[in-house]
């Protein structure tokens, strides 16, 4: 009772090595894999992940401060790999689109000299307009902190806004001494991998689930697998997730 455990059929014997290997697992776990591991359908597998996301999901703390890279992408589909009545229906035109795709934001604060390791934090946006990107890094970032992003204009502003702003310009160059995104770069590289590779398919507003995972797995990267394994414990308490909430024909509940 008041875990995300809570009214399910399935055993423990079955959920904690389902959290064990969404954890530990480097590019994640497919539901079919799961399945296959455990002894369920892949229905029940996908559910299990799901809830085991849930989990892991843990709110921002204390703002980043010391130095911070911020980047955006898009994730989605490609256009030209689209069936051609799902182009015409999104209306995509050419092969190089962005409708259809979603736009997230990160942020990486760096890891001082000999203290800790680099966190990531993550927001899917609507677009990419200024009041958008500065509202983000506003909240999760301290006043004076250096931040450091591309050329993207909609960034213009933060060294207004009281951060030390630094820009790198990728048609010129990727790296210049401390100016570079190259940590939110290798994320990114990171997450589309699994995305691709391990899921193959993920619709939108689930996206915000593997961000979790991902991002969980990154920011404790340096734990043992045994540590990372009980500090993911900690998240099953007053949180749940139905089956109805989670296909979208309701909203989540929380104890």
């Amino acid at each position: 009772m008041g875990t995300i455990f809570e009214d399910s059929a399935i055993g423990l014997d079955k959920w904690l090595p389902a959290l064990w290997l969404l954890v530990n697992c480097r590019n994640g776990i497919s539901s079919y894999e799961l399945a296959r591991s455990l002894g369920v359908t892949q229905k029940s597998a996908w559910f299990m992940l799901a809830r085991l996301r849930l989990a892991l999901h843990i709110e921002a703390g204390e703002k980043f401060d010391g130095h911070v890279e911020a980047d955006e992408t898009f994730i989605g589909g490609k256009a030209r790999n689209m069936h051609g009545a799902k182009r015409k229906r999104l209306g995509i035109s050419q092969s190089r689109s962005m409708i259809g795709k979603v736009a997230v934001m990160g942020l990486l604060q760096r890891h001082r000299k000999d203290e800790g390791t680099s966190q990531v934090r993550f927001k899917v946006i609507a677009n990419r307009k200024k009041h958008q990107l500065e509202s983000v890094i506003t909240e999760n970032v301290t006043l004076g902190a250096n931040i450091y992003t591309d050329a993207l204009k909609s960034y213009d502003r933060m060294g207004e806004r009281g951060y030390a702003h630094a820009v790198i310009d990728h048609a010129e160059a990727y790296v210049d001494g401390a100016i570079h995104t190259n940590g939110l770069e290798n994320f990114w590289s990171l997450l589309k991998r699994a995305l691709k590779g391990t899921y193959v398919s993920v619709e939108p507003f689930h996206l915000f689930r593997y961000l979790d995972e991902q991002m969980y797995r990154f920011n404790n990267r340096k734990m043992t697998d045994t540590a990372r394994f009980f500090a993911s414990l900690s998240g099953v308490l007053g949180k749940r997730l139905t089956y109805t909430a989670l296909t979208g024909a309701g909203e989540p509940q929380t104890c």
